[in-house]
């Protein structure tokens, strides 16, 4: 969990995440969005659904928009590609304890999803991917990623993570030579985190 702080976007309306989208195309996919994202927390009152201070909202939306300006920028290749994998974080795993059925492969390293629960995000993940025909991670952390890249060579990837190491992974992939498409957490932390999976499954 990179960020020194927590964040839960998800009582945040669904088109507050559209509009981050429509923000990051029209200033044509750079950082510079100051005043932007300035509006948007005032708008949305970021600060009052998160309790963020301003400064580690600025952080968090500045993040999103560079991450949908990369997806938008890679889209057109990524649906080319053809060997993909889609990486998850084991932390929005409905369960945290024995009651998850997921079994760890040290090897990999991954945990493998026993699909014991329907109403589970990564469950629901996991089917979803496989029937698309992607490999799927459930990781304990990012610095997982370059080991399994190293060894699969895959041509496209999907990451779930907070913004902060998205951005990392980002520049995994770049150095790689492969093309990916990331969905960011919309409530972060070590356990019970979250994400959009409306926005994951449109992705994939």
């Amino acid at each position: 969990m990179p960020y020194k702080f927590t964040f839960d976007l998800s009582k945040i309306p669904r088109f507050f995440f559209k509009e981050i989208a429509r923000v990051s195309y029209q200033k044509g996919m750079h950082k510079k969005v100051g005043k932007t994202v300035h509006e948007i927390i005032r708008r949305f009152k970021i600060q009052e659904a998160t309790g963020l201070n301003l400064s580690d909202a600025i952080l968090l939306l500045e993040d999103l928009v560079e991450i949908q300006a990369r997806n938008l920028l890679e889209r057109d290749r990524f649906v080319q590609t053809r060997k993909r994998a889609l990486f998850l974080p084991h932390c929005s795993r409905k369960y945290m304890d024995s009651r998850c059925k997921a079994v760890f492969d040290p090897n990999i390293p991954s945990y493998i999803c026993a699909h014991c629960s329907s109403d589970c995000l990564i469950n629901r993940a996991v089917s979803f991917a496989e029937k698309k025909g992607y490999d799927v991670y459930i990781l304990p952390g990012g610095s997982c990623v370059p080991k399994i890249l190293q060894t699969k060579h895959y041509e496209g990837v999907v990451g779930v993570s907070c913004g902060e190491e998205i951005k990392l992974g980002g520049e995994i992939l770049k150095s790689m030579g492969v093309l990916g498409q990331a969905v960011p957490l919309v409530k972060n932390g070590c356990a019970n985190t979250s994400f959009n999976i409306e926005t994951l499954f449109g992705i994939l």
